[in-house]
């Protein structure tokens, strides 16, 4: 797909994105380079979406045979999704149905990390992901209307806050949240590495 080279240089805007600009809702989003954004939200995002991020090429196998093995029906598939073929979805394919999604995912996944450096690849996740219930799309609009700070200067309890929202922007809030937010946000801070040699050989 042509415009997964493209999207080297141009910072793209995703579906969702255009959806609401289709149908004159508003879209809050400001790019913001990787390096301005707080190593611990990076560090935080792969732990939280994509343990294997740095080490695979666009699709976990390791981790879709484990979710296999363990699954009762398609529903279950739901959590074999990297960082990359989130990307891949937000990028250009549908939100549902999931499983007739990802077929074709899967394949674009793997040529999205044939020509797109893992850098950039998070980067865009980063700035593109649903952040918020107003239209909030990226990490600076996420940070601001959670904490009112740049994606700069969170701190890694907002960074892990900010994380446990990506799944569901609509009913999970960083700047208040509920205990049970508060629970997985603390369960994913204390499982978050240090910045080691994999993730800054990868990201940095």
């Amino acid at each position: 797909m042509v415009l997964a080279i493209f999207y080297n240089w141009v910072n793209p805007v995703s579906t969702l994105m255009l959806a609401r600009w289709v149908t004159a809702q508003p879209v809050e989003r400001q790019w913001t380079p990787i390096e301005d954004i707080s190593p611990a939200l990076v560090r935080t995002v792969i732990a939280s979406e994509d343990a294997g991020f740095c080490r695979h090429g666009g699709i976990d196998i390791t981790e879709m045979g484990r979710m296999l093995s363990r699954a009762q029906g398609l529903d279950d598939l739901r959590g074999t999704s990297t960082i990359t073929m989130q990307v891949v979805k937000n990028l250009f394919l549908w939100q549902k149905p999931e499983i007739l999604r990802k077929l074709f995912e899967m394949p674009l996944a793997v040529w999205l990390d044939l020509v797109m450096s893992k850098r950039r690849i998070l980067e865009i996740y980063l700035n593109i992901a649903e952040w918020g219930p107003d239209g909030q799309f990226g990490v600076a609009a996420g940070s601001q209307a959670a904490f009112g700070v740049r994606p700069s200067k969170l701190s890694a309890r907002e960074a892990a806050l900010l994380a446990v929202m990506l799944p569901n922007p609509q009913r999970r809030h960083a700047g208040a949240p509920s205990p049970g937010v508060r629970r997985l946000a603390a369960r994913l801070q204390a499982r978050v590495p240090k910045e080691g040699p994999q993730i800054a050989a990868c990201i940095y």
